[in-house]
C-alpha cells in the first residue's frame, strides 16, 4: 500500500499570521520551526513513501526546501484538503492513500499516524478521535469562556461514523467533573486519510454552510451525504495539543519539554 503525506502550510491567518513559522524550543532548548518540528513527526511514522510540504507562499517554501519536498499549490486552496488534491495531481502515479498532516500538529506521535493508515480499511476517507482528559477539557473549555477558537471536538455514532465536529464544546460537558466522564468527550485530532476517488468527489462539492460557519474542512464530507470514518486512539498519558493560537506556543512547548523531545 503506498501512502502520500501532505503537510499543507499556508502564511495568512486570522488567528496566527506565519505561524508554520514560528519556532518552538524543544526540550533542550533547541529551537525550530512549527512546520519542521510537523514534518518530523510525519517522518517518523512507518509506512509513508513521501512527505510534501504543500504550500503557496515562497517564504514558507524557501523554509521548508532544506529539510522537505515542497510543491506550490494555488493560492485559491481554500484549505488542507484542496491543497492535498492540489499534489495528488502532481504525482505520476496517485498512492493508495493521501494523508493529510496538519501543519499545526507537531506533538503528533507516529502511532496515531500508523493507526490512522490501518484504520482507514474501506472508507473513502478517514480522521482520528481521543478520549479527552478532564485537563484537555478544561482547555477547551478555557479557550472557550476566552472567545479562542482552540481545537476540534466530534461526536460518533455507535459505529465510529462522524457525526459532527464543530469548535464548540461538543457535546455538552459542563456538568462533567470526573476523569471517566471526560472521556466521552473526543477531541479531533488534525489528521486525515483519504482515498483519492474520495479528494477527487470533494472538489466537485462547493463548500458547505456548515463547513464555513464552522471553519472545518472536514465537513464538506458530512454535508454532502459522505461516511468519515472515525478511527479512536490511545494517547498512552501522553499530551497532545495542536498550535492554533499564539497562547498555544508555551503549551505546546511544555509538551515536547515534558516528552523529552528537542
Amino acid at each position: 500500500m503506498s501512502v502520500v503525506a501532505v503537510i499543507p502550510a499556508r502564511y495568512p491567518s486570522q488567528r496566527f499570521p506565519g505561524k508554520p513559522l514560528q519556532m518552538l524550543k524543544g526540550a533542550s532548548g533547541t529551537a525550530r520551526s512549527l512546520l519542521e518540528r510537523t514534518h518530523a513527526a510525519a517522518a517518523a511514522a512507518k509506512g509513508i513513501d513521501r512527505i510534501v510540504v504543500a504550500t503557496d507562499d515562497e517564504r514558507i517554501a524557501d523554509h521548508a526546501r532544506p529539510f522537505a519536498d515542497v510543491v506550490m499549490t494555488s493560492d485559491q486552496c481554500r484549505n488542507g484538503t484542496e491543497r492535498c488534491a492540489e499534489v495528488l495531481q502532481t504525482l505520476k502515479s496517485p498512492p493508495d492513500i493521501v494523508l493529510n498532516v496538519q501543519g499545526d500538529a507537531p506533538l503528533t506521535p507516529p502511532d496515531f499516524i500508523e493507526a490512522l493508515i490501518d484504520g482507514i480499511g474501506d472508507a473513502g476517507m478517514a480522521t482520528p478521535i481521543l478520549p479527552c482528559t478532564r485537563a484537555m477539557l478544561e482547555r477547551f473549555r478555557e479557550d472557550r469562556r476566552a472567545g479562542r477558537v482552540g481545537g476540534t471536538l466530534a461526536v460518533t455514532a455507535r459505529d465510529l461514523s462522524a457525526l459532527y465536529f464543530s469548535k464548540e464544546v461538543i457535546p455538552f460537558a459542563d456538568r462533567i467533573t470526573t476523569e471517566a466522564a471526560a472521556q466521552t468527550v473526543f477531541h479531533h485530532v488534525g489528521l486525515y486519510a483519504y482515498r483519492p476517488d474520495a479528494l477527487a468527489a470533494y472538489m466537485a462539492w462547493p463548500p458547505g454552510t456548515l463547513e464555513m460557519r464552522e471553519g472545518l474542512e472536514q465537513l464538506r464530507f458530512l454535508e454532502n451525504g459522505a461516511r468519515v470514518r472515525c478511527v479512536p486512539l490511545d494517547a498512552k498519558g501522553r499530551e497532545f495539543w495542536e498550535l492554533n493560537n499564539p497562547v498555544d506556543v508555551a503549551r505546546v512547548e511544555a509538551a515536547l519539554a515534558a516528552a523529552g523531545i528537542d
